[in-house]
């Protein structure tokens, strides 16, 4: 397992709560001028997402993030998750933070899933902040925590093999291996099944710095090309233009990672059976059993910079509901 697997995994996840967040906020608020006390607008969605940007990128939570440790529980990181989309006005239930979490696993899954060559993962982490970066463009204080972790990532991860990247992304398909949840978008583009397993692509551009098959060469004893046979392949497959960028600015070319929620789509989630079977064993557990110590004290250390901001005065919090109605959040 990598040591270094960590800030990558909580920095994307984070990207795609945010994207939901930020389309479903979109979808409740009313303008301004027509909106009741307890009803949303504009200033408050983007007040929400400042608010958990700044948590999220808080500079004492970044340096707790970056130091090399092995990746921890589901439940442990979800706790971090439950405590930053809570550290805002707004307040979720438990089905819609079950929804929300649902919805950013499956997401992540998906794209180390697609992830032409290991090293990418750093591009779909790049497209995460690069948009993430996109929702607080007029806060330059927040923009500059923003770029800090940017600076982290590659000093990190630029230096690392394509060896060590595949380490990274073993140990996050060992994460996500047991998690099989149906998502309405991915079941309508046909890239899952009803068993909430993914189809992978066999046509598309290939990893950079790879050529598109159907060419066997042979060489002999001292290295000399000898002989040339050609083969057909069910896929249809290109070479890509050029590589995506790792620096701070640039384009990235690889699309994973990015806003599939900038069009307004459903979002709903639908278990598996043996998701069925691992949520309800979660549920019969109400009082979780003793962590180990050393996860503890990650959690201790992480959620020191992850503060929840209580509504002050007069101010209310906020509920967002991540279900089309409240009949259907009851169901859930």
């Amino acid at each position: 397992m990598s040591a270094r697997t960590l800030p990558l995994l909580f920095l994307n996840l984070g990207g795609e709560m945010l994207y939901i967040l930020d389309q479903r906020l979109r979808a409740q608020s009313i303008p301004g001028e027509k909106a009741r006390k307890d009803e949303w607008t504009d200033v408050d969605r983007k007040r929400v997402m400042n608010d958990i940007i700044t948590t999220m990128f808080n500079k004492k939570f970044m340096e707790e993030l970056f130091k090399p440790q092995e990746l921890y529980s589901k439940k442990a990181l979800r706790t971090v998750y439950d405590r930053l989309a809570h550290a805002s006005i707004m307040r979720l239930n438990q089905a819609s933070m079950d929804k929300l979490y649902d919805l950013m696993t499956m997401a992540f899954k998906y794209q180390v899933l697609l992830c032409p060559r290991p090293k990418d993962i750093l591009l779909v982490t790049f497209n995460h902040l690069d948009a993430i970066k996109d929702f607080i463009c007029d806060s330059p204080g927040i923009l500059n925590q923003v770029d800090e972790t940017f600076r982290q990532l590659i000093e990190t991860y630029s230096c690392l093999s394509a060896g060590e990247f595949q380490l990274i992304r073993q140990t996050l398909l060992i994460f996500f291996q047991d998690m099989h949840i149906r998502v309405s978008i991915f079941l309508k583009d046909k890239v899952q099944n009803s068993n909430g397993r993914f189809v992978l692509p066999i046509s598309g551009p290939v990893p950079w710095g790879t050529e598109v098959p159907g060419l066997i060469r042979m060489f002999n004893h001292n290295g000399d090309e000898v002989k040339r046979t050609e083969f057909t392949t069910d896929g249809n497959y290109v070479t890509p233009q050029r590589e995506g960028s790792f620096d701070l600015y640039g384009d990235r070319v690889l699309k994973l990672g990015t806003n599939m929620y900038s069009v307004s789509r459903p979002v709903e989630t639908h278990m598996s059976g043996s998701s069925k079977n691992l949520a309800s064993r979660a549920k019969e557990n109400i009082v979780p059993n003793p962590l180990a110590k050393e996860e503890l004290n990650f959690l201790a250390r992480l959620l020191g910079g992850l503060e929840i901001k209580k509504p002050g005065g007069s101010e209310t919090g906020f509920r967002l509901n991540l279900f089309t109605t409240d009949e259907e959040e009851e169901y859930a």
